[in-house]
Parts: C-alpha cells; structure tokens; sequence
C-alpha cells in the first residue's frame, strides 16, 4: 500500500484532473460550479489534504497526528464561541477569559476522544461514505463559513471528495461504508 509521500505526491501531481471533471461537469452537464482562482486554490489544499486524510484512523499516521490538533482546536474554538454569548461577568474583561478557559477545556476533551472514537484503521473512514462526508463538510466550510459562492463551494466540495476518492483508489479499497 502507498505511505504518506506517495499519496500526498499523488494528490500534488493529479489535481488537473479534478479542475478537468469540474470544468467538464460545468461546461458540459450544465453544473454550477464555480471555479474561481480562490476556490481552485482552496480546492487544491482539500484535494491534497484528502489525498492522505484516509489514513486518519491509524494512530502512528503524521496526518492523524496532524488531525488531531487540527479538531481539537475546531472544537475549542466552537465551543468559546457558542459560550462566549453567554457569560457576563464584572468585570467585563473576564468574559473572554472564561469563555476561552471553557472553550480549552472542549479542546482538551476533544483531543482525548479523537483516538478514543476513531474506528479501526480502514475501516469506515476508508469508504465513499467518508469521502462524501468529507466534500460535504469542505462544501459547508467555503458557502458558509467563507462566505463563498454557492458554486465556489460546489467545487470546493467535488475536490475534497475527489481527493479522497485518490486515497482509496491508490489503496485499492473503494467501499461504500
């Protein structure tokens, strides 16, 4: 099975061939994505990163050891910001304190049931019900957290799901679940 640089290389290497489906699927079938130089540039570091994040599952992996903080501060994050509106203190300038010491400790927590929650290696996570998963979460992040095009965000989505789709064909272990 490919390691870390030839999956990574090859995501590097291949990504003309999403930028050719996407361009064939808007051209051709009519679709509305949107391939903007800034969603080409976002797409390409999802179809990379997608290129490895398969291999999430597997403890000794560099990206699981790269995933993990990566979710544990999304999660820290997240949770100051849900509980940052709700403390009001006096003084006033402890809210952001003890919204961030709350927001740390949802960190910490997410960082302990990472590994805790993560299913074997190739299991679930190696299957086009991830890949899915995957493009659906990047499609999210660009149409509502940047605030991007609906069509930017299609194409941002297609090229994480691409990308990973490269992971699991280069191990040859195309599942659906």
């Amino acid at each position: 099975m490919p390691n870390y640089d030839a999956h990574v290389l090859s995501g590097i290497a291949t990504y003309p061939v999403a930028v050719l489906i996407g361009e064939a699927l808007r051209v051709y079938l009519k679709l509305p994505l949107g391939l903007t130089p800034t969603a080409l540039v976002i797409g390409y570091a999802l179809y990379v990163l997608g290129s490895d994040l398969p291999d999430m599952d597997h403890p000794d992996a560099l990206i699981h050891r790269g995933t993990k903080p990566i979710v544990s501060v999304a999660v820290g994050s997240a949770v100051f910001l849900w509980v940052e509106r709700l403390i009001h203190l006096d003084p006033s300038w402890l809210n952001p304190v003890v919204a961030w010491l709350i927001g740390a400790l949802g960190g910490l927590i997410a960082w302990y049931l990472f590994t805790a929650l993560m299913p074997r290696h190739r299991g679930v996570v190696h299957s086009l019900l991830f890949a899915g998963v995957y493009g659906l979460l990047a499609f999210l992040l660009a149409d509502y957290g940047l605030r991007m095009t609906t069509g930017e965000g299609l194409f941002i989505g297609l090229s994480a799901f691409l990308g990973y789709t490269l992971h699991l064909t280069l191990d040859r272990s195309i599942k659906l679940v």
